[in-house]
């Protein structure tokens, strides 16, 4: 997508180097940061200075590919595999796209697996992109259908980030969204800021000011409110990871977003790649939820009356904090899964029939 008129992604090669943009410094600069030993990936991952499923599974196989490159022996893969696993638990995407490599490089001699980890980290990357787009088209069709129907603005929930700083480029359920804006439909999209990141204020918002697409940030708790006063015709969030049965993991707030749009009869769609899908859990409650250091929720960044980046504590030093970073939202409560090969009902025999397993 465009920043400044420029066409950019969010992770890339140049010159056999990895960048990346420093999404912590968004909306307030726009920093572009180069990746190259294991430890850099970990802390880009750990400090969310990349977040989104997709894009840290992307991640983690440059950094997977770029130390096998260094050291090609089985025990560094190994190790290198087991730290990058550990830097974030939740998002599926993580382990899939090391055991994407993983799976092909430790059959090979080891003079050929540094380039081979390279090629399959490049096409974990390419497939991102095109999978986004593929979802892009297909939650297109959605929107178009409320549109039909109601013949003027389509108003859509967002929850998060799930745009294209999110994957490598289109996002996931912000790309149906972009596509709605090239075909000219008009939308206006209601953004939960998403505390305690606020990824939905910092990010989501920067994103769509970007593509001049109507919006407005609202605090998480307004969702419910808007829905009962028929001021939203459809949610649409993201996932980290959706289980076979169709339960869906996401940032924390998503699943009361789920309740409310159920109370009100809001259609709730889930965009999400293949590669987020959990093949091997049926219950929620074997996905690992990531606690965050309390510190996210204690203290917030914002700009100073002088324009400089200040972070400030906003409760008591004393009080005690609980941060967690996803919840589970029941599959009952989602009606459809938009994926790359089409919109699936949130269900074991819907996904199965839909990617032939």
């Amino acid at each position: 997508m465009k920043v400044n008129k420029k066409d950019y992604s969010t992770i890339w090669l140049e010159k056999n180097k990895v960048k990346i943009i420093d999404q912590t410094k968004l909306p307030f600069k726009f920093v572009i940061k180069e990746l190259s030993s294991l430890k850099s990936f970990f802390n880009a991952i750990k400090k969310m200075e990349v977040r989104g499923a997709p894009l840290i599974g992307v991640t983690a196989a440059f950094g997977l590919a770029l130390e096998v490159l260094r050291n090609p022996n089985k025990s560094n893969i190994l190790k290198s595999y087991r730290t990058l696993c550990n830097s974030r638990p939740t998002a599926i995407n993580l382990k899939w796209a090391l055991d994407e490599i993983i799976k092909v490089i430790l059959k090979m001699p080891p003079e050929q697996r540094g380039l081979e980890s390279m090629k399959i980290a490049n096409k974990i990357r390419n497939d991102d992109i095109n999978s986004c787009k593929q979802i892009g088209k297909y939650g297109l069709e959605v929107i178009k259908k409320i549109y039909k129907k109601k013949k003027k603005c389509v108003n859509i929930l967002t929850h998060c980030n799930a745009g294209w700083l999110a994957t490598v480029d289109w996002g996931t359920a912000l790309a149906p969204i972009f596509y709605a804006k090239k075909k000219k439909i008009p939308v206006h999209i209601w953004v939960d800021e998403t505390r305690p990141r606020n990824q939905g204020a910092l990010l989501t918002s920067w994103e769509l000011k970007n593509e001049n697409i109507s919006h407005t940030v609202i605090v998480d708790n307004a969702g419910g409110h808007l829905m009962q006063n028929k001021k939203i015709d459809m949610c649409l969030v993201g996932s980290d990871r959706t289980t076979i049965s169709g339960n869906v993991c996401n940032k924390i707030g998503t699943y009361l977003k789920a309740l409310a749009a159920h109370d009100n009869d809001v259609p709730f769609y889930v965009a999400l790649p293949s590669s987020t899908i959990d093949w091997d859990i049926k219950d929620h409650k074997d996905i690992p939820i990531e606690e965050r250091n309390s510190e996210e929720l204690s203290h917030i960044e914002g700009f100073d009356e002088k324009g400089n980046i200040k972070k400030i504590q906003i409760y008591p030093k004393k009080s005690k904090a609980m941060n967690l970073a996803f919840d589970v939202t029941p599959a009952k409560y989602v009606t459809g899964l938009i994926t790359e090969r089409g919109i699936s009902e949130a269900s074991s025999k819907g996904l199965k029939e839909l990617f032939n397993k």
